[in-house]
């Protein structure tokens, strides 16, 4: 039989020496709005965007990237 589960959602933010591993806030917001919600606490990530999503330990991924002094 096939069991389905709901996967929790970690953001994940990288940066130099800097890592954060984000619990979600709230499952309903989409991972725009996480991310604004935690910019206000670790500004950094108002110049992020969000990559595609990895499963990885039976968890969701999202990738917080900075685009800041990146060209393109």
């Amino acid at each position: 039989m096939i069991k389905a589960t709901i996967l929790e959602r970690v953001f994940e933010y990288k940066e130099k020496d800097i890592q954060l591993l984000l619990t979600d806030p709230n499952p309903d917001w989409n991972p725009e709005t996480v991310m604004n919600f935690y910019a206000n606490t670790y500004p950094m990530l108002t110049t992020a965007k969000i990559g595609a999503p990895e499963i990885r330990e039976d968890k969701i991924f999202f990738k917080m990237e900075s685009v800041l002094g990146t060209k393109g």
